[in-house]
């Protein structure tokens, strides 16, 4: 679809709010395109600097975080003030992630050096949300590349959800652990101990030794216990909802049988469904 196809409105505060909210247009999908690369940097840039690295690779990996966050400063500012509800749009949880994960990268460039140092491990550990960001490419079934069907988008936000919960505990595990652990020295590290955690094999090898350490553990546990159910839970319900047919009773009035079904599996009238006979 050209962007004649879907013109964006005259007004400037208007076209800003249409390119940023839209999948169809050249425009549109080059954004989404430039985000997600860059979030997906934002991310690697994370990781990588929990690793042993030269200065002139730290220096190189700094650079590019303050770039890609002062990017995100501009398109967060952008969708404030292209919002039609400007209090909506700051207190909606997207806008708070986008906030969140560019914070602890303008405070080490604004705050003087003492206040960074009393909130490094708070910094440290917030930096993961960068992830969370990625939720904001799967808040309806159109992308870049196309529209997808609702059973795929659900799948989608579980496989997010699952690697979203291993690596923000991950992350928070690092933060927490690093300093006092020894065998803690990166995010692989604590991301190995948080798999093996959640997937319950508990090998051992690594264990928390400070109380935030235990807690984050806990607190990752029981989200995924509660997250990747209602996730999948949802997945089944459309599977199951896909091996009905959207007809409706006459006599009772309920909705959804099976294909081949000729008499309602509630009341027992006739409804006589057309099903070619070739199938199941």
């Amino acid at each position: 679809m050209t962007d004649h196809a879907a013109r964006a409105p005259e007004g400037h505060r208007e076209r800003v709010r249409f390119y940023l909210l839209d999948h169809r247009t050249p425009t549109g999908k080059a954004i989404d395109v430039a985000l997600l690369a860059l979030n997906t940097v934002f991310v690697g840039v994370f990781v990588a600097q929990t690793y042993a690295l030269s200065a002139a690779a730290r220096s190189l990996l700094w650079d590019a975080e303050v770039v890609i966050a002062a990017v995100f400063l501009v398109e967060y500012v952008l969708r404030l003030y292209g919002a039609r509800d400007r209090f909506g749009e700051f207190t909606d949880p997207y806008a708070a992630v986008d906030l969140l994960s560019i914070l602890p990268t303008l405070a080490v460039l604004l705050l003087p050096i003492p206040a960074i140092v009393t909130v490094t491990g708070f910094l440290r550990a917030v930096r993961i949300v960068r992830v969370l960001r990625f939720y904001r490419f799967t808040q309806d079934e159109e992308f870049f590349f196309g529209t997808v069907s609702v059973q795929s988008l659900r799948v989608t936000k579980l496989l997010l959800t699952v690697l979203v919960l291993f690596f923000v505990s991950a992350g928070l595990f690092y933060g927490v652990e690093v300093r006092t652990n020894p065998d803690i020295g990166n995010f692989g590290d604590a991301f190995y101990y948080v798999v093996v955690a959640l997937t319950t094999v508990g090998f051992g090898d690594i264990t928390p030794v400070t109380r935030a350490g235990r807690w984050v553990t806990v607190a990752a546990v029981l989200t995924a216990i509660i997250l990747v159910p209602w996730q999948a839970s949802k997945i089944v319900r459309e599977w199951t909802r896909k091996e009905t047919v959207d007809v409706t009773c006459p006599d009772c009035g309920l909705t959804g049988h099976d294909p081949n079904a000729s008499h309602c599996k509630a009341c027992g009238h006739v409804i006589y469904q057309e099903f070619d006979g070739r199938e199941g």
